[in-house]
């Protein structure tokens, strides 16, 4: 028994002392992140729902929203190669025009303590009477990176908001943000009412 002790000593001596040549620099490797491959540019006319129509792109596919099948006027547009979705809902102004606003800035505050930056854009379209305002928002933690309002002020507000389908990591998934933020861009220039 105690030779073996002894030879397991001497191993791990050996072990030791070979190991302690030549000093090396180790620098783990940075964390890399899988090669998106972007759909070409394409667009649809979406024509099928009762009080507005838009261009999406033509990877995406249109479908009610499961929750609410109540409300036909509010459809996802899903984009399975990025496991993802922009929602729309629809709501009908009957003069309480600020009440919508106003639920859009409490939603948007829930963010800011997860964002690390917000910017808005206003969206003026005077031929179609479109309304709005598009909100970006950067930070890991923020459940949607991009959420936009369009009304004509006097019967129709609709609300889109981009969602994936996992906790996403901005900063690996900004080139993918940036190319729906132009189909985002294609349906809010494209927007009319009915």
């Amino acid at each position: 028994m105690n030779r073996i002790i002894k030879i397991l000593a001497v191993i791990a001596m050996a072990v030791t002392f070979a190991s302690c040549g030549e000093e090396t620099n180790y620098m783990p490797k940075p964390r890399g992140y899988f090669r998106i491959d972007l759909p070409e540019k394409a667009y649809q006319s979406v024509d099928t729902i009762e009080r507005y129509r838009f261009e999406c792109p033509q990877y995406a596919v249109v479908t009610n929203d499961p929750y609410s099948p109540e409300q036909k006027n509010w459809v996802n547009v899903e984009m399975p190669v990025f496991k993802g979705s922009i929602h729309l809902t629809h709501k009908d102004v009957h003069g309480n025009l600020s009440e919508y606003l106003e639920d859009v800035h409490t939603m948007l505050t829930k963010h800011i303590q997860k964002a690390n930056g917000i910017r808005d854009s206003l969206i003026i379209n005077d031929e179609h009477h479109v309304y709005g305002m598009l909100i970006e928002m950067d930070g890991k933690g923020v459940a949607t990176p991009m959420q936009f309002y369009l009304t004509d002020s006097t019967r129709n507000f609709v609300r889109g908001a981009l969602y994936f389908n996992f906790l996403p990591n901005n900063d690996s998934m900004q080139p993918v943000i940036n190319y729906i933020r132009e189909d985002i861009d294609q349906m809010i220039n494209t927007f009319e009412w009915k």
